[in-house]
């Protein structure tokens, strides 16, 4: 089926490179319109190359589709309405969004400033919003719309190193489960993919620093396997977009090669319960033999016990 996406016009961003072009590539392929949303900026968010947005529009022009670059960025209200504004001007009509861009600026908490942490969040968290709150805008007028946004094992199971882009990752998701229930009576659907590939931002992090973490018994949290590249993301992500899955409204997907998995909701594990108020002292004896039993600290103390 070649048509899954016929007639639709999509906006994805991060689509100069790695996951978002594939998904860009692959839903011009399945017959949509795309506007290919990418500043050209480094993994760290810094400098600007108007070349790979361009550069997949013509490949998308050259097998027949048709698309559009926009250089906007979606840290900031205007550009989300910017980038929107140009589906209308070129196309017509919105039907998909997808959120994938996104940068790095890691650095253990300590050490993080002030301006590493905004800038991250201003990509991913705020750069969702300033996509999907100016698309919801016209999906409940039109009454029907696709929102595919982007989290991370980081934010979902934790990462050490990594508090902006995980805190940016796990609001998104909370927010696209919000969006669902805001959007859903009227015909739109809200989903997040957590993707797993080899691309140019997990190269990014240094094998040294992987190397340390390990050795200090640092758990990344996440089991899930990395495996596969960039393209292995976008098929899921089409069929996300399509009326096909219509039903499919307010879930996490874990999205890698060969493999798709549906990540559960956060849900009680274990309760303890009384009437009335918990006392400190009752805690202290009910709690390591309940509750607190097998937990796993995803960081050993290093310090020695005297």
């Amino acid at each position: 089926m070649a048509d899954l996406l016929k007639d639709k016009v999509a906006i994805v961003t991060g689509s100069g490179r790695g996951i978002g072009r594939g998904v860009a590539k692959l839903m011009a392929a399945q017959g949509a319109k795309v506007v290919v949303v990418d500043p050209g900026v480094n993994v760290d968010g810094t400098g600007e190359d108007s070349s790979f947005a361009q550069t997949v529009v013509d490949e998308i022009k050259a097998d027949g589709g048709e698309a559009v670059a926009s250089l906007e960025s979606v840290a900031t209200m205007s550009g989300g309405e910017k980038i929107i504004q140009t589906a209308l001007d070129t196309f017509g009509k919105l039907d998909i969004v997808v959120t994938v861009a996104g940068i790095l600026r890691d650095r253990m908490i300590f050490n993080m400033s002030e301006q590493e942490w905004d800038d991250v969040i201003a990509v991913h968290l705020k750069g969702t919003f300033s996509i999907v709150k100016n698309a919801s805008v016209i999906f409940r007028q039109q009454r029907s719309g696709r929102i595919i946004t982007f989290s991370s094992t980081t934010g979902l199971y934790g990462n050490s190193g990594q508090a902006n882009y995980g805190a940016a990752k796990d609001g998104i998701a909370g927010f696209t489960r919000v969006v669902a229930r805001d959007l859903g009576r009227y015909g739109v659907t809200a989903n997040a993919i957590s993707p797993s590939a080899a691309t140019r931002m997990i190269g990014s992090i240094p094998d040294d620093a992987r190397a340390l973490r390990a050795a200090r018994g640092i758990s990344t949290g996440a089991s899930l396997t990395l495996r596969g590249g960039a393209d292995d993301i976008a098929p899921m992500v089409a069929w996300l977009a399509s009326d096909e899955a219509a039903h499919v409204n307010g879930h996490v997907f874990h999205v890698t090669e060969g493999l798709i998995t549906l990540l559960n909701e956060p849900e009680p594990v274990k309760t303890i319960q009384k009437d009335g108020i918990w006392s400190v002292e009752e805690l202290v004896r009910v709690f390591p033999v309940t509750i607190g039993l097998e937990l796993l600290n995803p960081a050993p103390s290093q310090v020695p016990k005297e």
